[in-house]
């Protein structure tokens, strides 16, 4: 069975080269268009074992979609790794605090995508 990964960001380019790498290497890849739609998507259940998301996104942002799914208990165990053009320390900092596993910068490679995935979803 494949590990079902849930792609949050607000740009269709980005889930497509996330979607293209993570695929090619047996990953099930479930999109979401920014925080409000992947709190959601992670809300419904569904067996997710990984969330990849961005930071800077319309509606709701991935580090506030962070500390919120994170506030839930029955969540505390999915990681989440954020995907960003964002590099400041004091964003970093507060992912990590939220529980964040990982912080990747934008353009990513998709050997490191691949591997940090596999890593986390073990």
């Amino acid at each position: 069975m494949s590990k079902k990964v849930l792609v949050v960001d607000d740009s269709a380019t980005v889930r497509q080269q996330v979607r293209m790498a993570l695929s090619q290497s047996g990953f099930q890849v479930v999109e979401a268009v920014d925080g409000v739609d992947g709190k959601n998507k992670i809300d419904g259940g569904g067996d997710i074992s990984l969330v990849i998301c961005d930071v800077n996104m319309p509606r709701m942002n991935g580090i506030d979609m962070l500390e919120a799914v994170k506030s839930q208990s029955r969540h505390a165990k999915l990681p989440i790794v954020m995907l960003t053009t964002e590099g400041q320390p004091a964003l970093i900092q507060r992912a990590k605090k939220a529980g964040a596993k990982g912080w990747i910068v934008k353009p990513f490679k998709a050997n490191l995508l691949v591997a940090a995935a596999t890593k986390l979803t073990r």
